[in-house]
């Protein structure tokens, strides 16, 4: 038996289309809720749940759904149709009714960062900020030098009371910056402005531009180098808060509408994801879901690296393109959508996936308490150890029939077979409670990607897209060689093997990223490790349980899967919220390691979810392709 890649990589554009638009949004509304609204870590976490509270409710509703329907098309693609076909019309109005708060954001904005070029510094901030000197309580709402300013940057408190709110004292000190006149002998430097042109070098701009040496312009460069480092992730911080409350309280309005429209944009993608995710496992042969899976998440993997492009050049080419991102992502969407109804004949594929295993005598209606037939249970060919062992290493072997040692009584039957059925349920049970933790971790730090990047790393959001980008790429190289894996060591192993890669990532981040000159460098090289071992993780997880399912059950487990995956995306984005809140941004990785190890101990004691070996023309079969 081999896996038809043909036939998986036409389905797989339906997920494609699925990755494009969710690569974008992760990437693009965040940045969106924080420049446009000012919104907190936590509140933006709310906001960024409620795709996954949604699902929670109507990815089973629409999985179950295709489940009983039949049409002409078959009983995925007409979800997948008119669910695109609603997402695009309706995905354009999200930057639009955001474009009236962008601009008044964005000149608000400008008034707090003119402090960088200015030491005439006047603004009076929508609150007071309080802060100590000596045993002297300051309380400042106006601040009529950048001194004055930079001085409450330094010593106001979090809210939480831990740590600073707007300055980085550990970091600072470990630097050797460890007193206030140190910070404001940064600070009242601010941003010079300095170029290079024919070995020439330059201060300043326009007319007040004048010619300095080399070594006066290295000495401005490393000075705009500390402040950035220093001080201006603190201004990002104050300009959000002052943006929130200044403009967002005030037109209420305006944010009501936007996400009104990103309601229905959400609703409109859940219409249709269960019935795409389930369309794989309708035309292949269970043993070979891993496989397909894998092919699957490289097509999806196609359909993020299109909406990576996109928004990446966006951003490069402008400091607010997210009209045109959201446009061209729909054009993209469309065109994938085009290319799966011109390829994509769903009843004839299952058709021929139920004649392939006919041939094998294999079955996709194997209910999880039905996957030991009775036959086994009676005459005990399998012990459940053997059978483990069996499907951990992926042994091309069957088992060969032999004499029953003995002959089981009826009430002897029924008490194994009750044993089996709670076994398999306590697998089921762990695996979905594992896939809920890694998706807690593991969305906590994509949906804080972008933000992380710009504010706690003080890089560009195209800097952000990169690192998305060559994260995407790791995983595309990835996806064959970690199917072929599961078929070697094991679903279990292979997942156990990714948490291993995420934690310890994690806590690479954690301990050794800081904002300086190498953090793009280091926090790219931790993440993509991370990235491949949660690569390994979600190829194997969803056809983990999908072997515990039927043919006519495909799309209700479907449902299950992504209740676990989207619960754990609707609370993961508050809570790692209120952990950034209150600790500080470097914190969302420790949270994240922690979620990960507790997936590591759910996934342990998982014992079913790997598929049984089939009979192979050669040993080589798994790794051939298909005709169509």
């Amino acid at each position: 038996m081999k896996l038809n890649y043909k036939r998986t990589i036409k389905v797989g554009l339906a997920f494609a289309i699925i990755m494009l638009f969710w690569t974008a949004y992760d990437f693009v509304i965040p940045l969106l809720l924080e420049r446009a609204f000012g919104l907190s870590n936590s509140l933006r976490g709310v906001i960024m749940g409620i795709d996954n509270v949604l699902s929670l409710f109507l990815l089973p509703i629409f999985g179950r759904w295709s489940d009983k329907i039949n049409t002409r098309k078959g009983r995925r693609t007409p979800f997948v149709f008119i669910g695109t076909i609603l997402s695009v019309a309706i995905m354009i109005f999200v930057p639009i009714t955001a474009s009236a708060q962008l601009k008044d954001a964005k000149a608000l904005r400008d008034e707090v960062y003119a402090v960088e070029s200015t030491a005439e510094f006047n603004y009076t901030a929508a609150h007071e900020r309080s802060y100590t000197i000596g045993n002297e309580e300051h309380k400042v709402k106006t601040y009529t030098s950048s001194n004055e300013f930079y001085t409450m940057m330094y010593l106001t408190k979090s809210k939480s009371g831990v740590g600073y709110a707007y300055s980085d004292h550990e970091y600072l000190k470990l630097n050797g910056k460890d007193s206030l006149e140190q910070y404001l002998t940064i600070a009242n430097r601010g941003i010079k402005k300095i170029s290079k042109s024919g070995g020439k070098y330059y201060l300043g701009s326009g007319a007040e531009k004048v010619e300095i040496t080399k070594d006066e312009y290295n000495t401005y460069s490393s000075q705009n180098e500390e402040y950035k480092k220093y001080v201006e992730p603190g201004i990002a911080v104050f300009a959000s808060e002052e943006v929130n409350s200044k403009i967002t309280q005030k037109h209420p309005e305006r944010i009501g509408v936007y996400l009104a429209v990103l309601f229905l944009v959400l609703v409109a993608m859940a219409s249709f994801r269960s019935p795409a995710v389930a369309l794989m496992p309708d035309v292949t042969p269970k043993p070979l879901r891993s496989q397909a899976n894998a092919i699957i998440n490289l097509i999806g993997g196609f359909g993020g690296a299109v909406a990576f492009v996109i928004y990446t050049v966006a951003f490069f080419l402008s400091e607010s393109p997210f009209f045109q991102i959201f446009a061209i992502c729909g054009g993209a969407m469309i065109l994938l959508l085009v290319a799966f109804m011109l390829l994509v004949n769903e009843p004839k594929y299952v058709k021929d996936c139920q004649e392939e295993c006919e041939r094998y005598g294999i079955s996709n209606d194997d209910e999880a308490e039905e996957i030991v037939s009775k036959k086994e249970e009676q005459e005990g060919l399998l012990s459940d150890q053997t059978a483990e062992g069996a499907l951990e290493e992926g042994e091309q072997e069957v088992v060969q029939d032999k004499e029953p040692e003995e002959i089981l009584s009826p009430e002897e039957q029924e008490r194994r077979r009750k044993k089996k059925e709670r076994a398999y349920k306590r697998s089921f049970f762990f695996i979905l409670a594992s896939t809920f933790m890694w998706f807690m971790g593991y969305n906590a730090i994509s949906s804080n990607l972008s933000v992380y990047c710009t504010k706690a790393l003080n890089q560009s959001a195209a800097v952000a897209s990169v690192i998305s980008g060559a994260s995407m790429a790791v995983s595309a190289l990835a996806f064959i060689p970690v199917g072929i894996l599961a078929v070697k060591i094991g679903r279990r192993k292979s997942v156990l093997l990714g948490f291993s890669l995420a934690v310890v990532s994690f806590f690479l981040v954690f301990f050794f990223v800081k904002p300086d000159h190498m953090a793009k460098y280091l926090f790219a090289i931790f993440y993509l490790i991370s990235g491949f071992g949660l690569i390994i993780t979600n190829v194997n997880t969803f056809p983990m349980v999908l072997e515990l399912s039927s043919s006519s059950s495909v799309g209700k487990y479907t449902g299950y899967y992504y209740v676990s995956t989207m619960g754990a995306q609707a609370v993961t984005p508050f809570i790692s919220g209120l952990v950034m809140d209150n600790f500080s941004d470097q914190y969302l990785f420790l949270y994240s390691a922690i979620c990960v190890v507790i997936a590591f101990v759910f996934m342990f004691f998982t014992r079913y979810g790997d598929s049984k070996p089939v009979p192979a023309a050669s040993a080589l079969e798994y790794l051939g392709a298909g005709d169509d």
